[in-house]
């Protein structure tokens, strides 16, 4: 069955539904890495690897994933669509639509959303992930990114 539904409800019951998110990158190759307000309903004062949010009716993922990044770091950019994957982990599944963008290092985090902000390489990240709280889908959609870049190889 395909329908309109909430995220809220979405969630509540289990249902598919679509999210993008977006690694993004500076021109060094550093990796934006942020932690979610404490304000935030879901996974509050966890890090993320990626930025995004739910996808709205009608809407493409690559649409989702710029109003994300306009949304919460204040820039405009068109993100590169990589790949979908259903993510079992989190509040619920979710179709996965992981983008790449290259963005200024300078961003304007809205504070509501993002707390704290940095750029961090591949090795820090990778120690990162170990030692921080992260949020549950920041593993999986980040090991499947490295996955993706190095069969571009």
């Amino acid at each position: 069955m395909l329908g309109v539904v909430s995220r809220r409800e979405a969630i509540r019951e289990g249902w598919l539904h679509r999210v993008a998110v977006t690694v993004c990158r500076d021109d060094r190759g550093r990796i934006l890495v942020h932690r979610r307000s404490e304000q935030m309903s879901r996974f509050s004062g966890l890090y993320e690897v990626e930025v995004g949010g739910a996808a709205n009716v009608g809407e493409s993922y690559e649409q989702a994933a710029a109003r994300e990044l306009a949304e919460e770091l204040g820039i405009r950019a068109l993100p590169r669509l990589l790949f979908t994957f259903i993510n079992r982990s989190g509040l619920s599944p979710h179709w996965l639509g992981v983008h790449e963008a290259v963005v200024p290092d300078a961003v304007v985090p809205d504070p509501d959303e993002v707390a704290w902000h940095g750029w961090l390489t591949e090795p820090e990240l990778g120690s990162a992930l170990l030692e921080w709280r992260f949020t549950p889908d920041s593993h999986e959609a980040f090991s499947r990114y490295l996955a993706f870049r190095s069969a571009q190889s």
